[in-house]
This record gives C-alpha cells, structure tokens and sequence, in this order.
C-alpha cells in the first residue's frame, strides 16, 4: 500500500481533493473504493473517457439492452461501490466524497455531504431542494425518481442523484452531476427521455471552480487541499480494476429470470435514508 499522504501542514489537517480526471470507469470506481480505505478525507470531482454505465453495489439484473450496448462498445459497464440504480455517465460531472467521521444518521450524513452542492447551485442562481419520493429498491435507474438523497430544482427534475456506501465507521458519497446527457443513448439504455433541466450559467472549468469553491466553505471536513495521485498510488489502485468492471455476456445469470434489481441486504444498504443503519 501507498504511503499516505501529509495531512498537517502550516494550516493543520486537510481534506485532499484530486484534480479532475477524465478515465475510465473502473479506474474511477476503483480510486473511490481505494481512498475510503486510506482513512483520510478526500473530496474529488471527475468525467469519464467515454459513455459509462454504472450499476449499483447491489443491482444484480443486466438487461440484454445494457449487455448488447456494451458489447457493441456503446458504452462501458462497471459496478459502483455505492448504492442505488444505474447511472449513464459521459454527459455528467461525478464527485465521490470520503468522510472518515461522519453522523451515524444517514438522513442527517446526506443534508451535511450535500450542502456545499445545494449552496454552489444557490449562487448559481439554480437552487436544489432535496427530493421527496419514497425510495424503491424496484427502478433501474437512479434518476427514475428523487429521494431525499437526491437534489432536484422546483418543479422535480433531477439534477443530482447520490448514493452511498459506509464500511467501518466511514462514508463514501457518490453522486452524479446531470449536465449534458445523450439523449439517445439514455432512450437506449433505460426506455425514457432524461431530465429536462434547466440550462446553467457556466460550464467546464467555470462550474468545477464554483463547487469546489462551495466545498470549501461548507464542507464538513478539514480544509482543502489539492494534491495529485502519484504513481505509487495508481499502482495500488490498478490491481482492484477488475473488481468494478462488469462482463456483459455473464453478469447476474441466476437473478435475472426472476427481475431482481436488487439482493436481499440492499433493504439495509439502500441509497436513501431510513430506519436501517449505516453497515460497516
């Protein structure tokens, strides 16, 4: 394993926040997994080398759509270790967040790993409001529905899908940042049109710049502070890949005669909040 990074510094302890990559999907799934086990805060924002669809820890069913789309190469398919339903990525901004003491109250985790997001899109003139639907473990895709792990404009569309995953104490926050989707390739893989969201006064660099911004000042965490991967660190991550990626053609034989979307124990490691407490 990597040595880890300095935490203290002139100012104290920090938050590491990795500038945006642009790779692969299981080489993103893959560092998310790897910074939650370093113990460490992290926070970083990435986008994908091409069209990523990524399947929920406890999603079991692969459609024969999503299984011919990957096949054709249309797109890539990996597993998060997150909850949740499926997300198509590629016209999206992805944050994964680490937080090594967060509440044990996952309701009250999201509101506080959600605030920097809602207070960056307020000064964008675009206020998020947290979803009010009941979660269902029954949708494929994350954006069929707005929980109150989500973040959604006034009239409902869906602009940030969350998901989370706790080992030990820790939390690992995924969300999906809906920016520009494929619109076809979205009819493609999940039967439905995407979101109709508003458009945003700035893009690219400029919207990175103002969510990390926000994170900043409303994070929960230790100040942040930017550091690159370093190639000792890639080469601890590479070894995990094929954790993550998902092989079209053998994916979930034994559940999808029956339709599951999910296995039994996502009723306790679902993507929204509930009576269930987070596992470790």
């Amino acid at each position: 394993m990597a040595e880890p990074w300095p935490l203290v510094g002139a100012g104290g302890p920090s938050t590491r926040r990795v500038p945006t990559l642009r790779l692969g999907g299981a080489w993103q799934m893959a560092l998310d997994s790897w910074l939650l086990e370093q113990g460490q805060p992290a926070l970083r924002l990435y986008r994908w080398q091409r069209p990523c669809l990524s399947l929920g820890r406890h999603q079991r069913s692969l459609p024969d759509t999503w299984r011919r789309l990957a096949a054709s190469g249309a797109l890539e398919l990996v597993r998060r270790p997150s909850g949740g339903g499926a997300v198509l990525h590629g016209g999206d901004l992805t944050y994964a967040l680490v937080w090594p003491d967060p509440p044990s109250n996952r309701l009250e985790a999201y509101r506080q790993a959600c605030r920097w997001l809602q207070e960056a899109f307020r000064e964008l003139e675009q206020p998020l409001r947290f979803g009010d639907q009941p979660a269902t473990l029954l949708a494929p895709s994350c954006f069929a529905s707005h929980t109150a792990a989500d973040l959604v404009h006034g009239v409902g569309q869906k602009r940030i899908g969350s998901a989370q995953f706790w080992r030990g104490g820790r939390l690992l926050q995924h969300g999906s940042i809906q920016l520009a989707p494929d619109a076809g390739l979205w009819r493609q893989v999940f039967g439905s049109d995407p979101p109709d969201l508003p458009p945003l006064p700035v893009t690219g660099e400029r919207l990175e710049d103002a969510l990390v911004a926000a994170a900043g000042r409303w994070l929960p965490l230790p100040p942040l502070r930017q550091q690159h991967l370093r190639a000792q660190e890639l080469a601890a991550v590479a070894p995990r890949l094929d954790q993550f990626r998902l092989q079209p053609s053998a994916e979930a034989a034994g559940s999808a005669a029956s339709g599951s979307l999910t296995s039994p124990e996502a009723s306790i490691e679902r993507t929204t909040c509930g009576s269930a407490r987070p596992r470790g």
